[in-house]
């Protein structure tokens, strides 16, 4: 039985083939196609304010020349933000919840982040693993407690998303097999529980939005530390 709870994170398969690229890309489907027009209808209204609105949000921490990495971060957004919501649809596979996917998002923007202050501003970036005024004892023991935890962003990154987006999911399927489970035995009590799975459906919801966001805002927090 406990088995069956994780049986919703394997990435499916067709004739041996895994499907998590095609549901990579199935949000891409969902967005309006461009033509010539700048605006066409209220769906390409909305869509127009909502990329200028993450645009700004993630654009505000960052001078002149974060403003290189708005394109890569606003769709990196747009990706997280859709495969999240979609992935809380019945029947279907949430991407996200894949640790590889996530270290495959991850690692690579943290590099290049770290790379450009390393060409940018070397001195100023290899700085930050020496805080001024420490003492020299303490010298080495800060560099490497100060690179442990510059290497270990990445790795935050990930587990962050796919922790948060894995437990949703199991909560959201224990609560809904226990609102089964007592139907016929009691039913007042399923009701309950199935107020309780509403609720937590919205919070869902709401923690998608949010980690999604939180991703993206801490790559271009790195982005500025190194520019």
């Amino acid at each position: 039985m406990s088995l069956s709870f994780f049986d919703q994170f394997t990435s499916p398969c067709l004739l041996g083939i895994p499907l998590i690229l095609l549901s990579m890309l199935f949000p891409a489907l969902l967005l309006p196609t461009p033509n010539s027009r700048w605006i066409t209808n209220r769906l390409s209204t909305l869509q127009l304010w909502f990329f200028h609105l993450i645009t700004k949000q993630l654009m505000t921490p960052l001078n002149k020349n974060g403003h290189k990495w708005a394109l890569i971060l606003t769709s990196l957004m747009v990706l997280l933000l859709a495969t999240n919501l979609l992935g809380l649809l019945p029947y279907t596979f949430t991407p996200t919840t894949q640790l590889s996917m996530n270290m495959a998002l991850a690692f690579p923007l943290w590099l290049a982040t770290l790379l450009t202050g390393l060409r940018n501003q070397p001195s100023i970036s290899l700085g930050h693993l020496l805080p001024e005024g420490t003492p020299t004892l303490l010298i080495p023991a800060l560099i490497m407690i100060e690179t442990t935890s510059l290497l270990i962003r990445p790795l935050a990154l990930g587990v962050r998303l796919t922790a948060n987006l894995t437990a949703g999911h199991l909560l959201i399927q224990l609560i809904s097999t226990a609102t089964i489970a007592l139907l016929p035995i009691m039913p007042t009590v399923s009701i309950l529980t199935a107020l309780i799975l509403l609720l937590l459906t919205i919070l869902e919801v709401a923690v998608a939005m949010i980690q999604a966001y939180v991703f993206v805002l801490l790559l271009s927090l790195y982005l500025q530390e190194n520019i």
